[in-house]
């Protein structure tokens, strides 16, 4: 008597077979070769002591016997592949990171196979953004978004401090020097990240200016563009940590030791979100990915 798995795995086989119209085009589809398809249908026969393909020249016909067969193993099998693939979905969960490019490559990138090897049953899909907002209705289910983390519009938790703080180029330097700080900074065209965002005028009162910034500021929403905007002189930008391969390039240098030290990165949720367990799971390991 065959053993259950082995008789298990040869009726699956027989079903898969039933489908085609010659053994030669089930060894090909299985990747098998004709012979080895041969050998399992005739090892099934002779256990069942009957005839299930009847072989012609133009290919194979089920018997009576082996259309028997297949119409009471198909349904079990079709049952069985079904109740696998939920099993198999239900564990392989989505998860949708939003974020920009710039953090993702700057500091997430090296930092996440550590996330991947730990939890290989959740597909995480890193989607760029340069505006982290309306998180909802974009599909994200977590995000990383700087600022100094006064929101209202989501869930928000401090992540990775990191003050933020004035960059030029050389020339910007050199301005400062000849200028006095202030008044370079009235003549600078500031870059910002967004229309409403209040970082520059955070930082003039930090430094003691006027809190109204200059009105003719670039709005670039893109911190690597922004970085490369620095560094070909179009404006002076607010960066942080991020940066320091640009500063030892010498191709951005800091223009002040004033800093906004409430900024950096904070873990934002939007209020519809499931607070499922692969969001607290990714939440999680991004906290004590800080210290690697």
């Amino acid at each position: 008597m065959a053993m259950p798995f082995r008789r298990h795995d040869t009726l699956r086989l027989f079903v898969e077979i039933a489908r085609y119209p010659s053994l030669s085009a089930a060894a090909d589809a299985l990747n098998m070769t004709k012979g080895a398809v041969s050998y399992q249908v005739k090892v099934l026969e002779d256990e069942l002591q009957t005839t299930l393909l009847s072989r012609e020249p133009r290919g194979i016909t089920l018997t009576k016997q082996g259309r028997a067969l297949l119409e009471a193993c198909r349904p079990g099998f079709e049952a069985l592949e079904t109740s696998l693939h939920e099993f198999t979905k239900a564990r392989d969960v989505g998860l949708t990171v939003g974020l920009s490019s710039y953090f993702a490559a700057r500091w997430l990138s090296p930092r996440l196979t550590g996330f991947m090897q730990r939890h290989p049953d959740i597909r995480l899909r890193l989607q760029p953004m340069t505006q982290l907002f309306d998180l909802e209705n974009q599909g994200i289910d977590i995000a990383i978004r700087w600022g100094n983390g006064q929101w209202d519009d989501a869930t928000v938790e401090p992540f990775l401090n990191m003050p933020t703080w004035p960059v030029g180029n050389k020339a910007s330097l050199e301005k400062v020097a000849r200028l006095g700080i202030e008044a370079a900074f009235a003549e600078f065209v500031l870059l910002r990240d967004h229309d409403d965002s209040n970082a520059w005028t955070d930082w003039r009162q930090e430094a003691g200016f006027e809190t109204d910034p200059r009105r003719d500021t670039l709005i670039i929403p893109d911190p690597n563009v922004r970085v490369q905007a620095v560094a070909n002189g179009q404006g002076v930008a607010l960066m942080d940590d991020l940066v320091a391969q640009e500063l030892d390039d010498g191709c951005l240098v800091r223009l002040s030791e004033k800093e906004l030290s409430d900024y950096g990165y904070f873990i934002v949720e939007p209020f519809g979100s499931r607070h499922s367990q692969a969001v607290r799971e990714f939440s999680d390991w991004l906290q004590g990915a800080t210290h690697l």
